[in-house]
């Protein structure tokens, strides 16, 4: 109590001053390594590539260094030196110098360091204080709508989650880009498409289709529509195959109406040229069991992550594909199918308007992980009712929604002549085992009808003039044709010279091997649930 009564009463203004500093937040930043760093960059044109990986000029707290930053990076773009007298002229010719605190101040940061060394480690610190500020400004946002009544809670989580997503991904809104910028970006991009044969997206592994797309592009919606059993399934997963097996390429796969362990029995006949048949009823040669295992081994390898999840409602989809991105790296998202996927939200409303807002959503999607997204539709029953010999559906006879139409950027449709018990094409030509991928809409490419061969038994779509027919119940010689239009291999089984050495291998009890637990094939459990669907039923396309 005595000391209490020796402290002295303050005046107003000194404890206003005293309660700012002790109880007052000031934003987390780094004033003196912000100076260290722009130094760096005033006295060695060298660190500036490195911090220009790093920082932008909205990253500096003090709004002068923001200034000073975006001048240095402008000169450095321009390939003219930077120091103190160019920087100093260019922020003259801009009107800016004196809001910098002049050429003096410019004189101040050239002496804050020595050296470049540590360069950046200071901007990575720079770059943290950044995000922590942007962390708090995100958060303060968040709350005020989470205390209003007229917030929804579903999508306040998806705008979070948006939100933090981009700034992880370093992919923050801008308010605009100028067309300098985007010349250059444009240029960069048809250089590396001339060094990829004209391929500026991600390779189908169709040679026919990819010279019509010119791959699947980043950030666009690509719906593939077609009636039930006209093979919608086994033709996305031989699009997976082709990218992630052949190609390397990370593909998420959402299937809401097989199972996983169903689609990588598919994906196995498919990369052995074994049936379906013969995978669900075990009933497989010795030859035909070495094989499997060999191939088995691929798959577990592929950068193939598959989720099952039934009604999977956009919401899920949305933040599932943010962490497989941020996580992967994929490079394309395969959604089976559009109709069955939910809007997830409490808003009532017509099941039209709920497909609107999920290929709506979709096309955000593709745009926001700048990756290609392909979604399977339903298409009407009116196909099959029409008239003549000619059933190939059209953009009208997309199901319950006309926003996929308006929203995608490629609608195609399979077709195959077969499904209605035609025996020839239009012009006469025999149709057996043969599909048709027509592009209706193709926003930035032209329409074009792509012809496959279409194996039954495998359900698998192959390139049509590549491929041979393939007889899978004679294993003397078999020739296995890529996905991705590599020449025909073939693989010869008898004790000639010539043989496989994946042959070679012992006989194994099908029951007795164990597969990888580390696939990154999600949800597939090869070694354990590939007896227990064995003798489940799957239908054929």
């Amino acid at each position: 109590m005595e000391q209490i009564s020796q402290i002295k009463p303050k005046k107003a203004q000194d404890e206003a001053k005293d309660y700012s500093l002790i109880y007052g937040k000031v934003p987390p930043h780094d004033v003196a390594l912000e100076e260290a760093v722009l130094g760096a960059l005033l006295i060695d044109n060298r660190a500036i590539g490195e911090v220009l990986e790093i920082l932008q000029p909205e990253h500096f707290y003090l709004p002068r260094h923001g200034i000073i930053f975006s001048s240095i990076k402008d000169l450095f773009s321009r390939s003219e030196p930077v120091d103190l007298l160019t920087i100093s002229a260019e922020l003259k010719k801009i009107g800016k110098i004196s809001e910098v605190g002049g050429d003096s101040y410019l004189v101040y940061l050239s002496q804050r360091v020595f050296s470049s060394a540590h360069v950046e480690y200071h901007a990575r610190i720079v770059l943290e204080k950044y995000l922590l500020r942007e962390i708090i400004s995100i958060s303060g946002q968040l709350e005020r709508k989470a205390f209003s009544d007229e917030t929804d809670p579903i999508e306040l989580l998806d705008e979070t989650e948006q939100r933090l997503f981009e700034l992880t991904a370093g992919n923050l809104k801008k308010n605009f880009t100028t067309a300098g910028d985007l010349i250059k970006d444009a240029l960069k991009r048809m250089e590396e498409i001339s060094r990829k044969e004209g391929l500026s997206g991600v390779s189908s592994g169709f040679r026919a289709l990819d010279s019509v797309t010119g791959g699947w592009q980043h950030s666009d919606l690509i719906i593939i529509a077609a009636r039930p059993s006209m093979g919608k399934t086994a033709f996305v997963l031989s699009l997976a195959r082709n990218m992630a097996i052949e190609n390397n390429i990370p593909v998420a796969f959402f299937s809401l109406e097989m199972s996983a362990v169903q689609l990588i029995m598919r994906l196995i006949s498919s990369e052995t040229g074994i049936p379906n048949q013969n995978l669900r009823n075990g009933d497989l040669s010795s030859e035909q069991w070495n094989l499997l295992y060999t191939k088995a081994v691929k798959l577990e390898k592929a950068p193939l992550f598959i989720d099952d999840t039934p009604s999977i409602s956009i919401f899920d989809l949305r933040a599932k594909c943010r962490r497989l991105k941020a996580v992967h790296d994929i490079q394309c998202v395969i959604i089976d199918y559009l109709q069955l996927m939910t809007a997830g939200t409490s808003k009532n409303g017509t099941r039209e308007q709920e497909i609107s807002s999920i290929s709506r959503a979709l096309k955000v999607i593709a745009k926001e992980l700048n990756i290609p997204v392909i979604a399977l539709a339903q298409v009407n029953r009116a196909v099959d009712s029409r008239g003549g010999s000619d059933k190939r559906p059209m953009l009208s006879d997309l199901r319950e929604s006309g926003a996929i139409e308006q929203d995608a950027d490629i609608v195609s449709f399979i077709y195959r002549p077969e499904y209605y018990k035609f025996e020839t094409w239009e012009d006469g030509t025999p149709c057996h085992n043969q599909a048709e991928l027509i592009i209706a809409k193709h926003r930035n490419g032209a329409l074009k009808n792509v012809r496959f061969r279409f194996d039954n038994e495998t359900t698998s779509f192959i390139e049509l003039g590549i491929a041979g027919e393939m007889d899978s119940s004679h294993f003397n010689e078999i020739t296995f044709e890529s996905r991705i239009n590599k020449e025909k291999s073939p693989i010869l089984t008898d004790s000639s010279s010539e043989s496989s050495t994946s042959f070679q291998l012992p006989v194994f009890n099908p029951f007795d091997v164990k597969g990888s637990s580390s696939t990154p094939m999600h949800g597939s459990k090869f070694e354990d649930d590939f007896s227990d669907e064995m003798d489940e039923d799957d239908t054929p396309f």
